[in-house]
């Protein structure tokens, strides 16, 4: 066969198209495969104790068995699939619970109450074992602008109430701590209290760090502030013998200038850069964001269209890159107006129903931002928690079956696929699918073994790599 190009030609313009793919490919290495958290609790920092995220455990589990005690009441509240088929006397509900609770799970998945069961027990169980996965010791919005003097002591008590809670394992497996914006007015404070925090917890800790902790810098606009926040981790890692890179930090992503700069560019990556490896999380404002756009208060809520357009922007800047990815807040909480022993049977139908609504409004913003992407939220008050959850193990389990057949085919496909160089062909595709089931396993949706229906074995499922699976598959033969 005669070629019109020569060995030789071919060889520079591969080996030049390779230095720029390569860069492609540092630059967008994919979906990180390691764990999110499906939420992030953000709490006063002078509220914070070393068990506040079990006592949220608490409040929450208390809130979800008194206003849906069991999984029929939940179901028609939500809608749930199935839900209209549900029955509502008490008798009823417990005798089809046993009917359930009797079955095997291959059983109890061809019966029309499988998925709410399923949900309903899953919550219960996440909220007894580990309610809270992320939480935020917060000296922003949940502190306000208080005197130097209570700042600095309230820095001091919750780093030794942070280093209480790891001396006595009651902390989340992932926590933080967010401080004041490094804007012109508040950069020194938001410094300083940082300072105080982390000065004291690692004198208390012996320079330990707990798992997964993580500096949340506010209303970021220029990369600059990301910067500043670099080089003072760098004194810091210093200071206390701390491996270079130990500190890391998120972002939020909260006015118009994070989406889109002075010159009409979106700055996010130049942003990510400036954190120099350490910036792992941008998480989005909806109530600063929607203000920044001049939308009023009655309208600042996560379904405005603007969020959608700052979610997907966000989106299109840092998809692939590693960065994981977190919606904002709803502010309804499902709490009840009327308290006492003493209440009436109106007050008792009033405290139910706004309650309700409230699960409704959290549930359905959750789904919202599941459905576009988002596996992280926020949560500003213990009784969301369950909504939170609800939605979240919907999600997984109403996608299940057809997450299933998607990464089983695509495992069929790759594994007959060829290489080029180190690289398998659509390897970041599969690790998308393969991090469904990932998400899932981590938050408690699904189990490993229920993940081996994609036809991946247990060892394969634990290695969180797609471009391992295959490897792995490709050297036994």
């Amino acid at each position: 066969m005669n070629l019109s190009i020569s060995e030789q030609e071919t060889a520079s313009l591969l080996g030049t198209l390779q230095v720029a793919n390569l860069k492609f490919q540092k630059t967008y290495p994919g979906d990180k495969p390691d764990r999110q958290p499906v939420h992030t609790v953000y709490g006063g920092a002078n509220l914070f104790k070393s068990d506040t995220t079990l006592k949220m455990g608490e409040v929450a589990l208390r809130s979800l068995k008194s206003y849906a005690p069991n999984f029929c009441i939940l179901a028609k509240v939500l809608k749930l699939e199935n839900h209209e088929h549900f029955p509502t006397l008490e008798k009823d509900i417990e005798a089809l619970t046993k009917k359930l609770d009797d079955m095997t799970a291959e059983e109890r998945k061809a019966e029309p109450a499988w998925l709410a069961y399923s949900v309903y027990n899953k919550m219960v169980t996440k909220l007894q074992a580990e309610a809270v996965e992320d939480f935020r010791i917060d000296f922003e919005d949940g502190f306000g602008n208080r005197p130097n003097e209570e700042e600095d002591a309230t820095a001091v008590n919750a780093a030794k109430e942070l280093a209480e809670g790891m001396k006595n394992k009651t902390i989340s497996p992932f926590i933080g701590i967010r401080v004041k914006p490094f804007t012109e007015d508040l950069k020194a404070r938001g410094v300083r209290t940082l300072d105080i925090f982390l000065t004291t917890l690692l004198t208390a800790t012996n320079g330990e760090l707990p798992p997964n902790f993580v500096v949340m810098l506010p209303k970021v606009t220029i990369p600059e502030q990301v910067t500043a926040m670099v080089r003072f981790f760098e004194i810091i890692e210093k200071k206390f013998n701390l491996a270079a890179g130990t500190l890391k930090m998120e972002t939020m992503v909260e006015a118009t200038q994070i989406i889109m700069d002075e010159e009409g560019r979106n700055p996010l990556m130049r942003i990510v850069r400036a954190g120099e490896g350490r910036l792992i999380n941008a998480h989005f404002g909806t109530y600063d964001y929607t203000a920044s756009c001049g939308i009023t208060a009655k309208y600042q809520t996560m379904a405005h269209s603007v969020c959608d357009f700052a979610h997907h922007m966000t989106k299109v800047a840092l998809a692939h890159t590693g960065i994981f990815l977190s919606d904002g807040a709803t502010n309804v909480m499902p709490v009840a107006p009327h308290r006492g022993d003493n209440l009436s049977t109106e007050q008792l139908i009033e405290n139910r129903d706004s309650v309700h609504n409230a699960w409704r409004i959290g549930f359905n913003h959750t789904t919202h931002s599941l459905i576009n992407g988002l596996y992280q939220g926020w949560d500003l008050n213990p009784a969301q928690l369950p909504m939170r959850y609800a939605a979240t193990y919907n999600f997984f389990l109403s996608s299940y079956s057809d997450a299933v057949f998607r990464l089983k085919t695509f495992v069929e496909r790759a594994a007959i696929s060829t290489l080029t160089g180190d690289i398998f062909d659509d390897a970041a595709t599969g690790q998308g699918l393969l991090n469904f089931f990932l998400k899932a396993i981590n938050c408690g949706a699904i189990t490993e073994e229920e993940a081996t229906a994609t036809g991946l074995s247990l060892d394969e499922i634990r290695t969180r790599s797609f471009y391992r699976i295959l490897e792995g598959r490709r050297n036994k033969k």
